[in-house]
């Protein structure tokens, strides 16, 4: 909700304040930071009592092309690779613009993160992720965004940043169609009005809306949501009501392996290592390296129930990711000695699974082209013994939001700034492309989230 607001107003409180973040995320608290860096005070309005939003829900993985543990490790990357790979997965889209300057700007994102402010980033270099063509992806050892959201929280800290959990905005105060501060009300907390130089909408996307997600993305109601329950949308509805328009509101991450019935996520690293994907019927439902937000499409088609096939090799290799483990800890993938015992614990018929496993053994060992046109491996051909574990295709966040400039600068249809309003994030328009959830590669939320976040902390600054 908008409010035309009068200084002559009464209100309950008024605090000046250089800038107003809405959303403690991992965009919020970067953003936060980059302001406070640049000499601004700032703080951070979490409507949930706790930080995170999907950044806590995620791995935590930054992408960083040319960052000095690139360099230290011998990979060799710039932002003209990383921007090739990346447009490579999305294809044409309405914010390309985007994707060379967060390129531009991701390498000294990641080592601003941990040489200034402490941020425990490490270059993943167990394998490459889904859209990148060399090792770019850095994140907590734990692989666990709340690893990551937690060094957030604790730099604003260090910084003079105040993070205030329990206090939803419940609209924007505009002056002559500038934007001015925010109001903040709720159940727990006496209404408020902050006034500022600059707002940043840092409160993600629209998927925990359904009906939002009915009228922007129709395409994604059969899809459950797995991701935080804050993504309502309504600071991307603050931005259409001044005059904001929305970019690739199609793309979305989905995730086709969502653990069933646990609700976190098998690691894809059994998919990237040789893993497959079956239905009841022990048939394949794709080529699966199209990668796990390309491929929620297809298991979403399959004759459920989905399963996840690999072995206990590549168990044992994907065991070094925390959440991993614990899904095998609490039964959630399961050893089959043989492909009779693999058919009894999938449901599916021996015969269809033992033809399945023949056919893509051999073109792993390159006998013959696979069937879905797969042409990486990795581990496979599968070894008894198997594992299984059942999964369910799900949505994780929105990619598409309010359309911005290099620094995240809420835009008008005529290209105009609305002045003092800028977004990250969930809120703003994402990298991933038109094409739904096959162009998104792994990092694209948390590059939008944090890298974004670095360059509107530091715009928002300089509007003082």
């Amino acid at each position: 909700m908008v409010n035309e607001f009068s200084p002559q107003s009464d209100v309950d409180t008024e605090v000046d304040i250089d800038v107003v973040v809405v959303g403690a995320g991992g965009g919020g608290l970067t953003a936060a930071l980059a302001a406070a860096d640049a000499g601004a005070s700032v703080v951070v309005l979490e409507k949930l009592d706790v930080p995170g939003g999907n950044t806590a829900l995620s791995t935590g993985s930054v992408p960083g092309a040319g960052t000095r543990q690139q360099r230290e490790a011998g990979v060799e990357d710039d932002a003209e690779r990383m921007t090739t790979d990346l447009l490579r997965q999305s294809g044409p889209h309405e914010a390309e613009h985007l994707t060379r300057r967060l390129a531009r700007s991701s390498g000294g994102l990641v080592d601003w993160l941990v040489d200034t402010h402490g941020i425990n980033l490490k270059l993943i270099m167990e394998y490459k992720h889904v859209g990148h063509s060399v090792n770019r992806l850095h994140a907590p050892p734990s692989r666990r965004g709340q690893d990551l959201v937690d060094d957030l929280v604790a730099a604003c800290g260090r910084a003079g940043v105040e993070v205030v959990t329990g206090n939803p905005v419940a609209g924007l105060l505009v002056e002559d169609g500038v934007v001015r501060g925010v109001r903040v009300a709720g159940e727990r907390v006496q209404e408020y009005t902050l006034r500022t130089h600059a707002v940043i909408l840092a409160a993600n996307g629209f998927a925990a809306n359904r009906t939002l997600v009915g009228e922007w993305a129709p395409e994604l109601v059969g899809l459950e949501y797995f991701g935080a329950p804050g993504s309502t949308g309504e600071a991307i509805e603050w931005g259409l009501e001044l005059g904001g328009e929305m970019d690739n509101r199609a793309a979305y991450q989905g995730y086709a392996a969502v653990a069933y019935p646990y609700g976190n996520i098998l690691s894809w690293t059994t998919v990237e290592k040789g893993g497959v994907l079956i239905d009841s019927t022990g048939s394949r439902l794709g080529d699966e390296i199209v990668g796990y937000s390309g491929f929620t499409t297809e298991v979403l088609a399959g004759q459920g129930p989905i399963w996840a096939v690999f072995d206990t090799r590549i168990r044992d290799v994907t065991s070094l990711e925390d959440e991993f483990r614990d899904l095998v800890e609490m039964g959630g993938a399961k050893e089959c000695a043989t492909t009779a015992e693999l058919a009894a614990v999938t449901g599916a018929p021996e015969e269809a699974v033992i033809r399945t496993l023949e056919n893509y053994e051999a073109a792993a060992r390159g006998e013959r082209a696979d069937e879905h046109g797969r042409n990486e491996f990795a581990m496979a051909p599968l070894e008894p013994p198997y594992v299984a574990a059942r999964v369910t295709p799900g949505l994780f966040h929105t990619q598409g939001g309010l359309r911005i400039d290099d620094e995240g600068r809420v835009l008008r249809a005529d290209g105009s700034p609305i002045p003092g309003l800028l977004a990250v994030g969930g809120v703003a328009a994402g990298v991933s492309g038109q094409s739904g959830g096959r162009g998104y590669s792994s990092g694209n939320g948390l590059l939008t989230a944090i890298g974004l976040g670095q360059l509107a902390g530091a715009a928002a600054a300089a509007a003082r």
